[in-house]
């Protein structure tokens, strides 16, 4: 019964994609262009992996950039399967769910809000009045995307004023240090410090990783040459010596 389900939508495949849907004992890249099936490939592995008992679905974690994406993926392997793959999501909303399960252990309360684009622009001009810097000088949402770098880069606050150099990245350095403190003050975070804090409860909590990659015994990851730093290693750290 499994086979011929598989064989379904194995049917819909150029013999390329079937060798990478079906391709088992090592890690897989698919690499290709635009437009060419790449995430129906990979949303296609993900179910004939499951059907054919290669993985539980508990045990298959399938990662992507946007929540329209993800949504996608739900909805294609509904309408060629009707199973459950109950971790399919974005990077951000796959790192939310484990930190709200471990934000004790890097510091956050457990009920932590997370800042949209208006709060975090808020509360650098609420910084910047703090420190009395002159807004038409300094875009706050210029350094609002340098800080954001930063975290992409897992270049923390202290790490940042050690690098700065020059008048506007001093300005960041020391923005970027009361931001986070503020952060913490009122028991928020914002989209990059989900990445950014995962990334840190795996690495100074290995037990707490272990758990994690015993839990997802295969990770896909959907556009994953667009991945950045955080990103990558996170993947990274999950797959361990997979």
């Amino acid at each position: 019964m499994m086979k011929s389900m598989a064989c379904g939508y194995l049917n819909e495949l150029n013999e390329e994609q079937k060798n990478a849907v079906t391709h088992t004992g090592s890690p897989l890249l698919i690499l290709a262009g635009a437009g060419s099936g790449k995430t129906k490939t990979l949303t296609y592995r993900a179910m004939y992996m499951v059907e054919t008992g290669v993985v539980k679905p508990e045990s298959l974690l399938l990662v992507t950039f946007t929540n329209k994406a993800a949504s996608e993926m739900r909805e294609r392997v509904s309408k060629a399967s009707k199973m459950d793959l109950p971790n399919v999501g974005t990077f951000h909303s796959t790192a939310a769910r484990i930190l709200r399960k471990k934000a004790c252990e890097v510091g956050l309360v457990r009920d932590f809000v997370i800042y949209d684009t208006q709060d975090t622009q808020d509360l650098i001009k609420e910084i910047m009045g703090e420190l009395n810097m002159d807004v038409k000088r300094f875009r706050p949402g210029a350094i609002l995307s340098n800080i954001s770098s930063a975290k992409q880069e897992m270049i923390t606050p202290n790490e940042y004023q050690a690098l700065a150099r020059g008048v506007f990245q001093e300005v960041v350095a020391n923005v970027y240090t009361r931001y986070q403190q503020l952060l913490l003050k009122y028991g928020a975070v914002d989209f990059d410090d989900l990445l950014f804090y995962v990334a840190r409860l795996f690495r100074e909590h290995p037990e707490i990783l272990r758990q994690y990659q015993a839990m997802f015994e295969h990770i896909y990851v959907d556009e994953y040459q667009d991945t950045n730093t955080v990103q990558y290693q996170l993947t990274k750290l999950l797959n361990g010596e997979r």
